[in-house]
């Protein structure tokens, strides 16, 4: 009750007219409390997770709890014993969340919002046939309007046009997605490059970069929303090890970026230029300088420079102008999604998986990923001398802060159950670097090293499971001291009997023809197959399989 009567202080600190109902208020809580405490447990609205679907429904839940006892059980656990499916239960602190309800309300004013994988997986279809309407006339006026309030050379030219032209047409579906997905990380980027002191609109270069996409990897490795390459990454204090990767942590990669533009401006004093220098290097845009007989402005240089980089300025003036015009072509701003003051950091004290969060919040996995995609084995770790956070909705924020102790007990419940369930630290220089060989597939390479498929997918940045001779994969080994082993120290298996140049082996459980290959110098799964009539992989413990000496 002393905590009510904290809130109810807070709440009506200006208005003390009001004192006289207040205290009436809290003898009638003290009371009625039990019978409410009662009545509020046999009510099922309140094993409820609470949900980001609108303002409304948190007020109502809030509202809700403020009228009950708040000496409940917070954090329940419920098994299924039919279908054996676990299912959390918690409740948060009713004032806690009402201080929620009212922040996000005068945040948003009472709009909704969508899920966070509504907006992430709009749907790919057809674009309806759209004309382009912008006369030249009309587009010199506007870019003499953009570039008289940046800080960059913005001046009509037949490619830039044509830039703006082809973005409008046919890449409507994307430009419109972006626009959606650039409400939740704006902010947060302008926040940073002011800071920094870099032009808020150089925020569009993350679109040319990585389309938004906080994991995405080019084909020379260079990854993230401001697509780092890994020494330069370091260079700028980002973190990356074998749980980290924080090229994907949309916070500090764009302190980073911000950091880098800012260090760029320095050498060039020209943020066309910088912008140059950020996509191909500063030793590129030096040698365009010189080839072009000393010119230092982006489009004498621009035939010097790198093909991929002749593109990247007109790229960005083409998103800038579209991002500025936006309603002006036809496209929609205020999508409903999540935004970033909406979401709120924890730090971990314990090692969790997004799959645990997932059950224990009832928050979808791939809304966690989507906040926390810096974590590149879906694991927050708990190292010492460490601090790593993760981001959660703020309604779901309040729950794991209000269950935290009950949280942390049940997950060291499951880790002595399951004392391997995660794997080890490593730092990034721990990785092994492996080539691909005749034989070779990414199952036998996982089994080799300890890991799984999907890990050596990722890391490597793999679409699919095809690989090509002398291919180099970077792998983190569950045991970083995993070498290669020679057929002579490999243990030699059991073989029941021989004969001449015959030998009888019998399947034991967990055997497969590769795996019995394997243990034989110069056998194949199809000299097993051929030598004992076998026509499928399918093996049953007890089969006797007869092997020829080589």
């Amino acid at each position: 009750m002393l905590v009510k009567v904290q809130f109810i202080n807070i709440i009506f600190l200006k208005q003390m007219r009001y004192l006289t109902s207040v205290f009436a208020l809290l003898l009638f809580f003290v009371a009625a409390g039990q019978q409410k405490r009662t009545d509020f447990l046999k009510n099922p609205k309140t094993t409820d997770t609470i949900k980001s679907d609108s303002l409304q429904q948190i007020d109502e839940f809030a509202l809700h709890l403020l009228d009950s006892d708040s000496t409940f059980a917070f954090f329940k656990k419920e098994v299924d014993t039919t279908s054996n499916k676990v299912t959390f239960h918690l409740k948060d602190h009713p004032l806690a969340l009402k201080y929620d309800s009212l922040f996000l309300r005068k945040m948003y004013d009472e709009s909704l919002y969508d899920s966070i994988h509504t907006v992430v997986a709009l749907q790919n279809t057809p674009d309806e046939a759209y004309v382009v309407d912008l006369p030249t006339d009309t587009l010199k006026a506007r870019l003499r309007m953009l570039d008289s309030k940046t800080p960059f050379n913005i001046a009509y030219n037949p490619i830039l046009e044509q830039v703006i032209h082809t973005f409008l047409k046919k890449r409507r579906k994307s430009l419109q997605r972006l626009i959606n997905l650039s409400e939740y990380y704006y902010p947060m980027f302008e926040t940073q490059l002011d800071a920094a002191g870099v032009p808020l609109e150089i925020k569009h270069l993350a679109i040319v970069e990585s389309a938004l996409n906080p994991v995405a990897r080019s084909r020379v490795g260079a990854t993230g929303l401001w697509q780092f390459m890994f020494q330069t990454g370091k260079m700028y204090g980002l973190e990356l090890n074998s749980f980290v990767d924080d090229r994907s942590n949309p916070l500090k990669s764009t302190q980073a970026a911000a950091k880098y533009l800012s260090d760029l401006y320095k050498i060039f004093g020209d943020w066309d230029l910088v912008l140059a220098a950020y996509n191909s290097g500063p030793g590129n845009v030096n040698k365009a300088i010189r080839r072009s007989g000393g010119y230092q402005n982006y489009w004498n240089i621009r035939p010097f420079l790198p093909r991929e980089t002749q593109g990247y300025l007109p790229a960005f003036l083409a998103t800038l102008y579209i991002f500025e015009y936006a309603e002006a072509h036809g496209f929609e701003r205020g999508r409903s999604q999540i935004k970033m003051f909406e979401t709120d950091t924890i730090q971990v004290k314990k090692s969790i998986s997004f799959k645990q969060l997932s059950q224990i919040l009832s928050l979808p996995e791939q809304d966690i990923y989507f906040l926390n995609p810096s974590y590149k084995l879906k694991i927050i770790p708990h190292v010492e001398g460490k601090n790593y956070w993760v981001r959660l909705p703020k309604s779901h924020a309040g729950l794991f802060v209000t269950n935290e102790n009950d949280i942390y007990a049940y997950l060291d419940q499951e880790a002595a159950k399951d004392k391997a369930s995660l794997p080890d630290f490593k730092a990034m220089e721990a990785a092994t670097v492996y080539r691909v060989k005749s034989g070779d597939f990414l199952g036998k390479i996982a089994e080799r090293y300890g890991v799984s498929v999907n890990q050596i997918k990722q890391w490597n940045g793999l679409r699919n499971n095809n690989l090509r001779i002398g291919q180099r994969l970077t792998i983190y080994p569950k045991n970083p001291t995993v070498v290669k082993t020679s057929q002579a120290q490999q243990p030699q298996p059991t073989v029941t009997s021989t004969s001449g140049n015959e030998m009888i082996y019998t399947v034991k459980n967990g055997d497969s023809l590769w795996s019995i290959a394997q243990k034989f110098p110069g056998v194949s799964v199809e000299n097993i197959k051929e030598w004992n009539g076998i026509r499928s992989n399918n093996l049953k413990p007890g089969m006797k399989l007869k092997l020829l000496k080589s």
